[in-house]
């Protein structure tokens, strides 16, 4: 397809896709239980985190966090004491365990506390063109406390070659101004222009059958690539077309 061919194709697929109905199957469904900001945050972070593996199996590991937080994350981040850490200790979704749990949670006040919230550690170290400085950044600022080494798998480093999906979905969620309420779009002092595609295996096979991606790793590099030619369709909301990758992928194996 030329160009022009492939955005009609792609927006029509954006249109088709990004609507209220994909809340219902999707992790977003978790963080659109809340109306406070830093809920909403934190909820989405939370989520965002244990994003691999089955979709039902996420979804409902991640309102067990909520419920294990009593339905108010932030309060419960700011707030906890020694016993309410120890209730997360049995929680589990594959390698992310209730020790990790704890200590994103620590790390999470940390960064509220210390570091003016998720949203201003963000903002704060994003280069002209992309997030991706700033996810690395991020990482460096939620270890600076004392940690378990096992839960530094848990934050990807885009620096040292990941496509760090999970983050760049979240970020999705927070930056993106969304009409149809998929997205929230509370996180006003970051442009959508500077936001990357969740890149992983569904996004990236059909990004190569369209000649958005050549590089077969689903790494850094190809996230660049992906960013890049993603640009040239929608310099100004270059993301929404995660709605399309991925609906294709999943929903029409393509």
């Amino acid at each position: 397809m030329k160009q022009a061919e492939l955005k009609e194709f792609l927006d029509e697929k954006v249109d088709f896709y990004n609507n209220l109905d994909f809340i219902t199957s999707d992790p977003i469904q978790i963080p659109h239980s809340f109306h406070q900001k830093e809920d909403i945050e934190i909820a989405g972070f939370l989520s965002a985190t244990i994003a691999w593996g089955n979709r039902k199996s996420i979804i409902n590991n991640a309102k067990k966090m909520m419920q294990l937080m009593g339905n108010s994350p932030f309060d419960f981040v700011m707030h906890h004491s020694d016993d309410n850490l120890e209730a997360l200790l049995p929680f589990v979704h594959r390698t992310f365990n209730g020790h990790d749990f704890i200590q994103f949670i620590k790390s999470l006040q940390h960064i509220y506390t210390n570091h003016g919230g998720l949203e201003t550690v963000f903002k704060n170290h994003s280069s002209k063109t992309s997030m991706q400085p700033s996810i690395a950044e991020f990482k460096n600022i939620f270890f600076e406390i004392p940690h378990l080494s096992r839960t530094q798998k848990h934050v990807s480093n885009p620096l040292k070659g990941s496509s760090a999906k999970r983050i760049n979905m979240f970020l999705r969620w927070m930056v993106r101004q969304d009409n149809a309420g998929v997205d929230f779009g509370i996180w006003k002092s970051i442009s959508p222009a500077l936001l990357s595609c969740p890149l992983d295996v569904h996004s990236g096979n059909v990004a190569r059958k369209l000649g958005l991606l050549k590089r077969k790793q689903n790494d850094a590099k190809a996230l660049a690539e992906l960013d890049n030619n993603l640009r040239k369709l929608d310099p100004t909301d270059p993301v929404k077309y995660d709605f399309a990758l991925y609906g294709l992928g999943v929903f029409e194996k393509f």
